[in-house]
């Protein structure tokens, strides 16, 4: 079993293969941060505060997020790190049509297949793929409801990828990386002898997670893999899909915390998320150069540090309620400026939306 450069060797028979907690019910692990939140409710008097912190966002990018709305509002050095995309509404035309439409228009933004198609709402990964053809982008398309939305967006020129998570002082408008995390996507290196199956249950950690890939790689579960033949995995770096999470923070540097900065500066508004970053190598990462944005993600978004193997709970239950409180005094700060939190059934709405988009997005990969 391999995984990308950043991760090269096996896990071992004697090396832990996951945490305690890292595949628990959501609801688990955020039922300390749903008790904070009634706490804190009731001494700002205002359930629905947190949904103030990134002003520019709807409900801050909480539920409901838009990509497109989100990454349009980049401008200078942000707009230019963000990986070129084009945006695209579900229409009554045959998705064939409309497959040639999105690649036309992807043409004209400097990048053509194979590229990233994904829904323009959407998290944890869902609807994510790889398109390489006209066919699997209209098959891609078909799937979508009519009226919603999508991404085409041009492949990394990495592999390596990381979430780097950045809270912005609203008073000083300094702002901090607080969170990096290494995010890897398995990949199995064939023998020439046992099948894809048989690969994967010899990894301690991909052998617990086989309901995972299995599902993603059923055309190839039963076929014996060629010598030195590669078939990774996962294509979207989500941790609920089976990707790797390794805590990085010991990699913040100045340098880096600096660049983010600067790039933050250029998307108004914007106080509190989670940039999903495509990086050359640890050095160049390190010294904040050769970064390319896949996504920015906003009030909902996790220190996904959490999720290494080898955390703890009470740390990562620590890490999680910090958050909140943080979502809290920055919301506090625009409250004070005149700003008025969203309502419960805005919140509501926009959950059902995402939720019923979800039911529709392909989800093979």
């Amino acid at each position: 079993m391999a995984t990308d450069t950043l991760r090269t060797t096996s896990s071992t028979s004697g090396d832990k293969p996951t945490s305690l907690f890292e595949f628990w019910p959501t609801w688990v692990m955020y039922g300390p941060v749903a008790l904070q939140w009634v706490w804190l409710s009731l001494r700002h008097r205002s359930l629905t505060l947190p949904l103030l912190a990134n002003p520019g966002l709807p409900l801050a990018g909480m539920v409901g997020e838009s990509k497109h709305a989100l990454m349009s509002q980049a401008r200078g050095e942000c707009s230019q790190v963000i990986l070129p995309w084009v945006y695209h509404r579900r229409d009554e035309l045959d998705p064939t049509e409309q497959a040639r439409q999105c690649i036309a228009s992807a043409s004209e933004a400097g990048f053509t297949l194979p590229f990233v198609c994904k829904p323009d709402i959407g998290c944890r990964g869902a609807g994510i793929r790889l398109v390489d053809s006209e066919q699997a982008l209209a098959d891609a398309i078909s799937a979508y409801p009519q009226g919603a939305g999508l991404l085409c967006q041009q492949l990394a020129s990495w592999e390596p990828e990381v979430g780097i998570f950045y809270v912005k002082d609203p008073l000083s408008g300094q702002g901090d990386v607080v969170s990096l995390t290494y995010k890897h996507s398995p990949t199995v290196i064939g023998d020439g002898i046992h099948t894809l199956q048989q690969l994967v249950a010899r990894d301690a950690r991909a052998g617990a997670l086989a309901y995972l890939y299995e599902a993603r790689n059923r055309d190839d579960w039963n076929r014996v893999l060629e010598p030195g033949e590669r078939k990774r995995l996962v294509f979207s770096a989500s941790h609920c899909r089976g990707a790797v999470f390794e805590d990085a923070r010991a990699d913040i540097t100045p340098q880096l915390t600096d660049r983010i900065n600067r790039i933050m500066s250029d998307l108004p508004d914007f106080y509190y998320g989670r940039l999903d970053v495509k990086f050359a190598d640890a050095d160049a990462l390190r010294a904040g150069s050769s970064l390319e944005i896949v996504e920015i993600n906003g009030a909902s978004a996790e220190s996904i540090h959490i999720w290494d193997k080898n955390a703890r709970l009470f740390d990562a239950i620590r890490t999680l309620m910090w958050q909140y409180r943080t979502l809290f005094a920055i919301g506090a700060y625009h409250r004070q400026q005149g700003l008025r939190p969203p309502g419960l059934r805005q919140l509501i709405r926009h959950w059902r939306l995402e939720r019923r988009l979800t039911r529709h997005y392909p989800d093979t990969h």
